[in-house]
């Protein structure tokens, strides 16, 4: 029982440390993307783009929290050592993922120009998007099947492989766009540098799942309709939080493209992806606790339960001790950095804009912990609530702006998500508090109560 829980703890600090690792190199990656991208293309072009990438990102709401889902249900499968059963829910997962992909692809090409005329861009910049946005909805079906194959590595045990490959991938995706960029290919070479990413990614991944479990998932057999239902009702949680999640950063795009114009994007975009780079180096080591907590919540002893406890409050202790002086810092050293890493492409208005999206997201490092406590003990509703008050008080801030002053600034569409972040937050812990001390009565007092109670009923039968 030692050697096993050893193994166990190990295991979770290896994958915590591949979580922050990783989030380095992708952090380096994402400092060396930008001053290509926008060397070779300029803000607008860039922007096209942001736009190109927004229109992919709400492709992937077709995913349905399958994701996930596999992640869990191949580790329960792998537990009982039963290998058919991944098969199955993998072989599953890829032919409903396929069938939603094909949807939004025909979504796509059939309201292209619709899409297109959204964000009121130039005749030449609108041609482009128009002409790309195929392109964009086919590797939408591949990014399902790559996420399929990740999700079932880390399922298997893998985490920080999975990990390493999507930030390995990640780097060859940008070496690769970068060269096309040289060669001239513009915005092309772009969506050509994503897709080989995900081919890269495609290939580690299936790679190290056969080498870990031999799986043979082209059978027909595989296919299974229970497994598909359970497929769905876990990720129907997971995709809520998605969809609101994926709505909240395009609608603040959006809203740019139509009232501050098309190069008004990439500022937000680098403010809004530094800062949220910055909290996924912290954040990123704690996401293996949700995995961790749901195995913990399975054994109903006291000693887990108080397990549980514990690694949420050294989870708050160290995001304290490691958020602080790196958010104070960057804060602080905002212009010298941006200055040293955009050179002539960094702008005025850059760093304070920055420094509103580091106070939005420091807001809402804070809340991580309660978010993994709270999926991790099945509260995957108040999970959902969490991203629905962001993304309401996100658009209620930026339309009452809109209202009033007809139309809206970059440091007001940041002062809304740092408002946004904030409250949902507050709201996240608010609940995680409320779900922590049920657990501890359930788990101690009502216990103890319960055995006093029963020890005076056996005294007055003894009596009698």
């Amino acid at each position: 029982m030692v050697t096993t829980k050893k193994l166990l703890s190990s295991q979770l600090r290896i994958n915590m440390v591949s979580g922050t690792v990783t989030t380095v190199i992708n952090t380096i990656t994402m400092a060396v993307g930008f001053p290509i991208y926008l060397h070779f293309l300029g803000y607008e072009k860039y922007g096209v783009w942001l736009v190109l990438a927004t229109v992919l990102s709400f492709a992937q709401l077709g995913d349905l929290g399958i994701g996930q889902a596999i992640t869990k249900l191949v580790a329960e499968e792998y537990g009982r050592n039963n290998i058919e059963g991944i098969q199955h829910y993998v072989t599953t997962a890829l032919a409903s993922l396929c069938i939603s992909g094909t949807v939004a692809l025909i979504v796509i090409v059939i309201f292209k120009s619709q899409i297109t005329a959204i964000f009121k861009l130039s005749s030449d910049n609108a041609t482009m998007v128009s002409s790309l946005l195929p392109y964009i909805a086919a590797l939408s079906i591949y990014v399902f099947i790559v996420q399929v194959l990740g999700s079932t590595l880390s399922g298997l045990g893998r985490m920080d492989l999975a990990n390493y490959i999507q930030a390995l991938s990640r780097l060859v995706g940008v070496t690769a766009a970068g060269v096309l960029l040289y060669r001239g290919l513009g915005v092309v070479g772009l969506l050509i540098g994503n897709a080989l990413s995900y081919l890269f990614n495609h290939i580690l991944a299936f790679m190290y799942i056969r080498r870990t479990a031999h799986l043979h998932l082209l059978q027909r057999g595989n296919l299974d309709t229970q497994r598909c239902k359970r497929l769905l009702r876990f990720g129907g949680g997971v995709f809520g939080c998605s969809l609101i999640n994926m709505l909240f950063s395009p609608f603040n795009k959006l809203m740019l493209s139509r009232y501050a114009g098309v190069a008004a994007i990439p500022i937000y975009e680098i403010a809004f992806t530094v800062s949220m780079q910055v909290r996924g180096l912290i954040e990123s080591g704690f996401r293996p606790l949700m995995p961790e907590i749901s195995r913990l919540n399975g054994i109903t002893t006291q000693e887990t339960k108080n397990r549980i406890i514990h690694i949420y409050r050294c989870a708050i202790r160290l995001i304290l001790s490691a958020g602080i002086p790196v958010y104070s810092t960057l804060a602080l050293a905002a212009p010298v950095l941006l200055k040293l890493w955009l050179g002539a492409k960094s702008t005025d208005a850059l760093p304070s804009i920055l420094r509103i999206m580091l106070v939005g997201t420091f807001l809402s490092l804070l809340c991580v912990p309660a978010y993994y406590t709270l999926m991790g003990l099945g509260r995957v509703h108040q999970c959902f609530l969490s991203q629905v008050i962001q993304g309401v008080v996100n658009a209620g801030v930026v339309g009452i702006i809109i209202l009033f002053a007809g139309t809206i600034s970059i440091r007001s569409i940041a002062s809304a998500v740092v408002l946004a972040m904030g409250v949902t937050s507050f709201y996240v812990v608010w609940q995680n508090r409320r779900a922590m001390r049920r657990f501890q009565l359930g788990t101690g007092r009502r216990c103890v109560w319960s055995r006093r109670l029963a020890q005076r009923w056996l005294q007055r039968a003894t009596q009698v």
